[in-house]
């Protein structure tokens, strides 16, 4: 009797799990492993794109998230360090979408309380890949990260701090990572 009810069990949570869904990242601008837009691309540094930041959606939401964090990053930078692009932090719970352009400082699309801090063109709020003319496709992975606390820091903050930050309380993340070069 005791077997049985442990290959039950067994089963259950197997069937289960097959079933649980995973926290995920979409956008209706941009697709895993193909070239971004000219829309989102830097307007400046030999760039003529409109800089607009990428719409996102997320689902699944792990449970004990209390706010959430979005980067987009490009490891392939030629700094050796990776570059920057855009950091946003304090997300509330309840928000699980950003329109086209939020990351523009300008036009106020983020939701209240939501901070944008520095990227690596040491201003706050989105700043479009722009990798060298002629240079390998360069990845630019934009997370969302499912935190476990809102984050004790503010627009000033370093990439790194913020970074670091997200780092420590993530619960769990998901991304999608597009391509560019010129």
């Amino acid at each position: 009797m005791l077997k049985k009810l442990f290959y039950f069990i067994t089963l259950t949570l197997i069937s289960f799990n097959s079933f649980a869904s995973h926290f995920t990242l979409v956008s209706s601008d941009l697709v895993s492993g193909k070239q971004m837009n000219v829309t989102q691309v830097f307007n400046q540094n030999g760039c003529d794109g409109k800089n607009i930041s990428p719409q996102l959606s997320w689902e699944n939401i792990p449970i004990g998230t209390n706010s959430f964090a979005i980067t987009m990053y490009d490891p392939d930078a030629s700094s050796g360090k990776g570059w920057w692009h855009w950091i946003v932090f304090n997300i509330p719970i309840s928000v699980t979408h950003l329109d086209e352009d939020a990351g523009n400082s300008q036009l106020a699309k983020l939701p209240v309380n939501a901070i944008q801090s520095k990227n690596s063109f040491n201003t706050a709020g989105y700043g479009g890949p722009c990798p060298p003319l002629g240079d390998k496709p360069h990845r630019y992975i934009v997370t969302v990260y499912a935190l476990k606390n809102t984050l004790p820091l503010n627009s000033t903050s370093s990439a790194a701090l913020v970074n670091a930050s997200i780092q420590k309380n993530t619960i769990e993340s998901a991304a999608i990572i597009a391509m560019y070069h010129r």
